[in-house]
């Protein structure tokens, strides 16, 4: 399916207007319900097979950020064949205890994966945490980039961002070239 076309079913799925708290503590009249289109089983699917292009050749591991990008890692790693791991905020008092459940992170090449990204700010966290467990992190792909680049957190983390979607590809009258 084309971007264009798949920015404009984003946008028909989860644009709201209004006046929304972002994580980043930024104030924006724009929002995306990333749940709205990740709830919808065949669009998170195309989004899915439209974001294997973007992911790094070299990926041993795809890393989807709680709680967001656990539906979208999983579908992406259904198209990649690529095992996931699912990033806790923090790691779990009880149980294993881990910060990272699934795949093993430690000593591989290893992709975030995220849902919406405005500033970066839980990617960089979530970055540090996991090369503290041994992860090799280069590269972070994500399915909107509210900005039209990469956010400078992200370069200063030493990341490089592939959006599927930026604010270009998004608007209620993207057509399918």
């Amino acid at each position: 399916m084309e971007i264009a076309e798949l920015g404009r079913r984003v946008y028909q799925t989860a644009h709201l207007t209004g006046e929304f708290l972002l994580r980043s503590g930024q104030v924006t009249g724009e929002y995306f319900d990333k749940y709205q289109f990740e709830a919808d089983p065949v669009l998170l699917d195309e989004l899915a097979a439209a974001m294997v292009a973007l992911v790094p050749a070299d990926t041993e591991v795809l890393a989807g950020l709680e709680l967001g990008g656990i539906p979208v890692v999983t579908a992406l790693s259904r198209h990649t064949g690529l095992p996931c791991a699912f990033v806790r905020k923090q790691a779990k008092p009880y149980g294993t205890l881990r910060l990272a459940e699934g795949a093993a992170v430690g000593g591989r090449r290893v992709t975030i994966v995220e849902d919406v990204v405005t500033t970066g700010g839980q990617i960089v966290l979530s970055t540090k945490d996991l090369r503290a467990e041994g992860a090799e992190i280069n590269h972070a792909v994500c399915v909107i980039n509210r900005n039209p680049t990469t956010p400078t957190p992200l370069t200063e983390a030493g990341l490089t961002l592939h959006p599927l979607l930026t604010p270009a590809d998004l608007g209620p009258t993207q057509q399918a070239k």
